[in-house]
Parts: C-alpha cells; sequence; structure tokens
C-alpha cells in the first residue's frame, strides 16, 4: 500500500508542474481552456472519489474499534454507542463536504 502511494505521488508531482504551466497564460488572460476544464472535472471526480474511500475506511475502523471494546467488556456498550455515533456522524459530515465542493467545481465547468 505504501508503494502504491508512493508511486500516485510520484506521478501528481510530475504531472502537476506541467499541468499548472500549461494553464498558467490563458488563466491570466481569463479565458477558460480545455484543460482548465479538464483539471476541474478531474478535481472533482478525485475530490469526492478519495473523500468517499477515506471515510468509509474511517467509519470502518471506527466501528471495528467500538465493537471489539464492546466484546471485551459488554457491560460498556451504552457508554461506547454514544461517541461511535457521534464520531461516525463527524466522519460522513466531511464525506458532504467533499460532495458539496465537488459540486462547486463542476459548477465551474
Amino acid at each position: 500500500m505504501k508503494r502504491a502511494i508512493s508511486w500516485f505521488t510520484g506521478i501528481v508531482a510530475m504531472i502537476a508542474p506541467a499541468v499548472a504551466a500549461a494553464q498558467g497564460q490563458s488563466a491570466a488572460e481569463g479565458g477558460d481552456s480545455f484543460m482548465l476544464k479538464g483539471a476541474l472535472a478531474l478535481g472533482a471526480g478525485l475530490a469526492i472519489g478519495i473523500a468517499a474511500g477515506g471515510g468509509g475506511i474511517g467509519q470502518g475502523k471506527a466501528a471495528a474499534g467500538a465493537l471489539e471494546g464492546i466484546a471485551r467488556n459488554p457491560e460498556a456498550a451504552s457508554k461506547v454507542m454514544t461517541p461511535m455515533i457521534i464520531a461516525l456522524a463527524l466522519i460522513e459530515s466531511l464525506v458532504i463536504y467533499a460532495l458539496v465542493i465537488a459540486f462547486l467545481l463542476q459548477g465551474k465547468i
């Protein structure tokens, strides 16, 4: 997993300056370009995709931790469930914020 993340980071680090240089002049002139719209579409898709994946992983780990705690001490179930529900709601709110950002980026296309 670490290798995949480092490969992805390296590819983005190589491509991002080229995209920024290619669209720098047209963005400064105020004109819309195909590259800018493509970057906005890519950003919107990546925003919601990464947020949903990260939120799912976070919610899974939170639920697993809570269930493991309840399995070790069943009497603490009432004390564990409320903070877990609050944590799940906060995680889901971050995914909803990413959805809103994706919609805002899509509105600029």
